[in-house]
């Protein structure tokens, strides 16, 4: 088997069955780090001799979980114990947390093995991965151009075979869209699904802000991995008080004849390109051949220009509210409820949608991977410019609404980089969605190696 390029399941399952070492999947991925990360600079903080250190425990007992032995990295933004945090913030640079967060802990439960973390956005306030700590992420598909932010690390080191599998947040499509970039899957959850105790460094121990639209979620290169990873990390732990208690299922196979699928190439007033449009509408046709029911849609009767801008609302008033001096004229606590109140009208509203549909397949992302630039820098959506901050809009609608969705890769561009299309769900329906992800891997085509590696 070739290790680097092996899907978590079966790389779980061959270290399970002896059939490969756990301290030889651990070096095979350190060798595959040593080959290409210095071009592309998505793992940070790497501890090796940790690494090494518990792979050979694993290989001397007994399987203890279902990633017994498995390598993998995480996004630098999750507490971890005895590995530096820093979000890409120089003044966070040396924070070590005194506890894994309660997602590590469970995965390192589960027996995987970490080997370091993954490049982000400066505290993870962008698009692109680039920070004065360590610098900016490459797609390895081309590496002037950005692998996505802020989970542009994890999406870049899968991508390149540096990792099985990694966890990333997703605030405004920054899961969906960096996985989309690079060509491999991404899961954004339901809203208060996984917990986000510890999912951001806390020297000074101060009040959790982010307790809305933010996520996180898995990346990896088959929805097998996702869904494996997906009900490892989900549901209540006794840390996160918003957390759901809702049962976590595990992923269902699916006949796409069962399945009823909307559809929309683009959102009214949204900028795409057209080959993803017309990656869109090709998938479309494809579904219907194999007897999904397929409608084209008029989405709901929302202003989606205006819930971005609520939803930007809401983010800055949480982190208003994370400042350690307030401001002289604090938001009114009143505001902060008009805005729970409008976007109460929202989820309601995609709720009823998902009524009459299985899922959503529309675009995640206005474009393809753009050359790296500075952030707020108009990018060219076939050959027009258009604003760079419209970038996120076909993923943060749902980090609006809450409902789960996942980035799938879908071929390639006319420039040969990743095509990613968007599969949206009804809320707490992540097992069904990505059941539906995984029956129509046969016509995506699933993940392809970056072109060098």
């Amino acid at each position: 088997m070739d290790p680097v390029f092996s899907s978590t399941v079966d790389l779980a399952a061959a270290i399970a069955a002896r059939k490969i070492s756990a301290v030889e999947a651990l070096d095979a991925h350190l060798a595959q780090i040593d080959r290409h990360n210095e071009a592309v600079n998505a793992v940070v903080n790497l501890d090796r001799e940790g690494a090494r250190e518990r792979a050979t425990k694993a290989d001397a007992a007994q399987a203890r979980g279902p990633l017994h032995g498995v390598p993998f990295t995480l996004k630098d933004m999750h507490e971890t114990a005895g590995l530096r945090t820093t979000v890409g913030f120089p003044p966070f640079a040396d924070y070590v947390a005194k506890a894994d967060s309660p997602l590590v802990a469970r995965l390192k439960a589960a027996g995987a093995i970490l080997i370091g973390k993954t490049n982000v956005a400066t505290m993870l306030g962008d698009w692109q991965s680039n920070n004065p700590l360590f610098g900016r992420t490459s797609n390895p598909w081309d590496l002037s151009r950005t692998s996505g932010g802020s989970s542009g690390g994890a999406a870049a080191a899968v991508a390149a075979g540096m990792t099985p599998f990694d966890v990333g947040t997703d605030l405004q499509d920054s899961i969906r869209l960096p996985a989309a970039f690079c060509g491999v899957y991404g899961l954004k959850p339901t809203e208060h699904r996984i917990s986000l105790a510890g999912a951001f460094p806390d020297p000074g121990g101060t009040a959790r802000s982010v307790r809305l639209m933010s996520c996180l979620g898995p990346l990896a290169r088959s929805v097998d991995d996702l869904a494996l990873i997906y009900r490892i990390i989900a549901g209540p732990d006794g840390a996160d008080t918003d957390l759901a208690p809702v049962p976590v299922e595990a992923m269902p196979k699916l006949d796409l004849k069962t399945v009823r699928i909307a559809f929309a190439p683009s959102f009214p007033g949204f900028p795409v390109a057209g080959d993803i449009s017309a990656a869109a509408e090709n998938l479309a046709r494809q579904l219907q051949s194999a007897g999904a029911v397929v409608e084209e849609v008029k989405l709901p009767k929302l202003d989606l220009h205006d819930d971005l801008a609520q939803g930007g609302a809401l983010i800055g008033m949480m982190m208003e509210a994370a400042q350690p001096e307030p401001p002289e004229e604090p938001t009114p606590v009143s505001r902060w409820f008009e805005a729970l109140a409008r976007r109460d009208r929202s989820i309601l509203a995609w709720d009823q949608f998902f009524e009459n549909y299985d899922a959503l397949l529309c675009p995640v992302a206005m474009t393809t991977a753009f050359a790296h630039c500075e952030p707020g820098t108009p990018l060219k959506v076939d050959r027009k410019d258009q604003s760079y901050w419209m970038l996120p809009a076909y993923g943060a609608v749902f980090n609006y609404s809450g409902h789960p969705a996942l980035s799938m890769p879908y071929g390639q561009d006319g420039d040969g980089l990743p095509i990613g299309l968007q599969l949206v769900g009804s809320r707490w329906s992540e097992s069904r969605l990505l059941g539906i992800a995984e029956a129509m891997t046969p016509l995506t085509g699933g993940f392809s190696r970056p072109p060098g590696y």
